[in-house]
């Protein structure tokens, strides 16, 4: 073959290749890694949502990209080894869910995208410097419970409560972050805080119990370690009749008599949207980080009762969802 015909035959080549599509990436190509600090149903909902978010933006598990998961089981120093294993494994974007995991993945990587979700406080948690614009390889989503909603449900409910006791753990700075919240907002309406430290989930039972005589609610708020280990508390409401609100409404279905909070399933979807337009190009740190706006009420009567309150009917009107 002469030389001329070979020439025409590579430009034909060259000529079709550019008219025709790009192979689609293969599952190997994206990998989005997701970890989370412990399994619970808000965070383990969170990650459904920002898979399924995926998978309408056209990012599928198993077809052209990889969706893979670890959880830090409570353990901060396993979040930490996590991080690093995935930085290792150099995954197109990491997902962390909860402040100890977003907080080990930033300390683990400056060039892989992150995009963190169900963070409280991603100034106070240091992970950015500026909520507009994030810069560097970060962004992410923000679950600020809105305190204020929280405490007036607490005072429609139970309206010569003075004293909310709070179970929390002192080492995640989402946590602290609450309870300072709580301290501030609660001054305002007369509430007295009263703490009860909880490092570990074994340690939730103990805070709980500890509680008992010395406030006259309790408050759990959005705090991994305590919300892993929430059937402690409510047995510990339920035998001395001290009503348990919380502050994320899947902790309703676990017991809670009541609480004003974010459907975790749609908050993974809105962060869902973040990934998304990272996987298309974006850099993180163009990206603002996003709030979650909208609030559901979810109530639960019969485990009001046990705790010896009755929810009235214009509250379980109101509610989004009651639990039977």
């Amino acid at each position: 073959m002469s030389l001329k015909k070979l020439s025409l035959i590579a430009t034909a080549a060259v000529a079709l290749g550019a008219l025709l599509p790009l192979a689609p990436a293969s599952a190997a190509d994206i990998t989005v890694a997701v970890t989370a600090i412990v399994e619970h149903p808000a965070l383990d909902a969170c990650r459904d949502g920002i898979k399924d978010e995926l998978a309408a933006q056209g990012f599928e598990d198993g077809k052209n990209i990889s969706f893979v998961y670890e959880s830090a089981q409570g353990n901060p120093g396993t979040a930490a080894q996590i991080a690093q294993k995935f930085v290792g494994e150099n995954p197109t974007v990491i997902v962390p869910i909860s402040t100890p995991s977003a907080q080990a993945v930033v300390a683990a990587t400056s060039d892989i995208p992150v995009v963190f979700t169900a963070v409280t406080d991603p100034l106070g948690a240091k992970l950015i410097s500026n909520l507009e614009k994030p810069g560097a390889n970060v962004t992410g989503m923000s679950d600020l419970s809105p305190i204020a909603k929280h405490l007036a449900l607490i005072k429609e409910v139970t309206p010569n409560a003075k004293r909310i006791g709070v179970p929390f753990n002192p080492g995640e700075a989402n946590a602290v972050t609450l309870v300072d919240l709580l301290k501030s907002e609660g001054a305002k309406m007369g509430y007295e805080i009263v703490e009860a430290p909880a490092p570990k989930s074994s340690d939730v039972l103990a805070a709980a119990q500890s509680l008992v005589g010395k406030s006259d609610v309790i408050y759990v708020p959005t705090d991994n370690t305590i919300v892993s280990a929430l059937e402690a508390v409510i047995q510990v409401g339920t035998d001395n009749k001290l009503p348990v609100f919380a502050g994320d409404t899947d902790s309703v279905k676990r017991g809670a008599i009541a609480a004003i909070g974010f459907n975790y399933y749609d908050v993974g979807r809105q962060t869902g949207q973040i990934v998304a337009r990272v996987l298309k190009g974006e850099k993180p740190g163009d990206i603002a980080v996003q709030g979650v706006e909208i609030t559901e009420l979810y109530v639960n009567p019969g485990a009001a009762a046990q705790m010896g309150v009755e929810l009235s009917s214009d509250l379980i009107g109101k509610a989004k969802e009651v639990v039977k």
